[in-house]
């Protein structure tokens, strides 16, 4: 456990996290505040259920038995978009999630801190981190942590899009093609008030989950039949059609 971080420390970590590799993405939660180990993981249907990166077997077996019991702290920070804090889950086997506390248990873990993963409308896993004993996170640690995970969520995000990257779909072709997605990256950066590259990789995002071509996200939201809009819990996707 460490936790004692400066904020010179943090804004270098968040430097650091360009060069990271997926495997990677779970060391600086470990680094930067007071928990015994961490993950990230993907869920549900925009990338499926898969552990990115762990700081240990616990971790994993973490990530694991929420993949196979549908609940836990992954799932909720997923759903709601927020941060998730059970500060001793084995004693609350009773409330959040009775078919896993007692396993929690059996692995040693006590506190549980999940952050969502998940760029504009787009839902895509948790960070998970666990302590041995009951604890809280500061508001700070609340804050950075959160702050973390959503610079982890664009490099979930950019990954999993390489991989497809020789995929026609996801190729705009030819000059007019190639406008349509500016025009529409520069709609998208306007309305959530986000940066052009994640504007665009938001409409990549977009064409990904749906099954849809790039440029085809890109003509709905130009034409306006598809817009965003900022809001207290992140960016909310409009269909007007």
């Amino acid at each position: 456990m460490t936790g004692d971080a400066t904020p010179h420390d943090f804004e270098a970590t968040l430097r650091s996290l360009a060069g990271a590799g997926r495997e990677d993405l779970a060391q600086p939660f470990l680094r930067l505040f007071p928990v015994t180990g961490a993950s990230v993981a993907t869920l549900g249907p925009v990338l499926g259920s898969e552990t990115i990166s762990a700081s240990d077997d616990v971790s994993a077996r973490l990530d694991e038995l929420q993949f196979d019991l549908g609940e836990g702290p992954c799932w909720e920070a997923m759903r709601t978009g927020a941060a998730v804090v059970d500060t001793d889950v084995p004693g609350n086997a009773d409330a959040r999630w009775p078919t896993l506390a007692p396993a929690v248990g059996a692995l040693g873990v006590c506190a549980v801190y999940a952050f969502p993963i998940r760029v504009g409308p787009l839902q895509l896993g948790a960070v998970d981190l666990w302590s041995d004993r009951p604890a809280d996170l500061s508001d700070v640690h609340r804050r950075r942590a959160g702050e973390l995970a959503r610079s982890v969520s664009r490099i979930v995000l950019r990954t999993a899009l390489e991989d497809v990257a020789d995929d026609e779909d996801m190729r705009p072709v030819g000059a007019r093609s190639r406008r349509l997605v500016h025009q529409a990256t520069g709609k998208v950066l306007v309305q959530a008030g986000v940066t052009p590259d994640d504007a665009h990789l938001l409409i990549q995002g977009l064409a990904f989950s749906s099954g849809r071509r790039v440029i085809d996200v890109s003509e709905d939201i130009v034409s306006g039949r598809l817009s965003f809009a900022a809001t207290d819990g992140g960016i909310e996707e409009n269909d007007h059609e």
